[in-house]
């Protein structure tokens, strides 16, 4: 694991340094007008299994494809997780208490991968290219 561990607060300034970012309440980021990153309130499909009691820390971040969301979710080392009620939603859950599962940089990409899913294609592409990642 490259780098420091992440923290919630990565999440922000990650988000945040993305082009074109509006953040709503909740806070939600969005870029033209879509969600790529949310924090959640608590709902009863996130809940520890052993107390019964709703996470109310639960981060939804946006994945290009289902692939991704399966890789995310599958690998046992990671913390990211999903529930029923994202079926078919081309998203992933993470708990802020479990972001030091990942490095800075790893959620970085993350966030990154979200941005570019939900961006307009020229966005995305000028991102990708004044990143030389095009």
């Amino acid at each position: 694991m490259p780098g420091r561990t992440a923290k919630v607060a990565d999440v922000h300034e990650i988000a945040l340094a993305m082009p074109h970012v509006t953040v709503e309440k909740g806070p939600v980021y969005q870029v033209g007008g879509k969600s790529f990153v949310f924090f959640r309130t608590p709902r009863p499909d996130a809940f520890d299994p052993e107390t019964g009691q709703r996470y109310d820390d639960v981060i939804v971040i946006w994945v290009p494809e289902e692939d991704d969301k399966l890789a995310l979710v599958s690998d046992e080392s990671s913390p990211f997780f999903t529930t029923p009620h994202f079926d078919g939603h081309l998203s992933v859950l993470v708990r802020g208490s479990e972001l030091g599962g990942l490095s800075r940089q790893e959620l970085g990409e993350v966030i990154q991968d979200a941005w570019l899913s939900r961006a307009s294609k020229r966005r995305a592409a000028t991102w990708l290219e004044e990143h030389r990642l095009a």
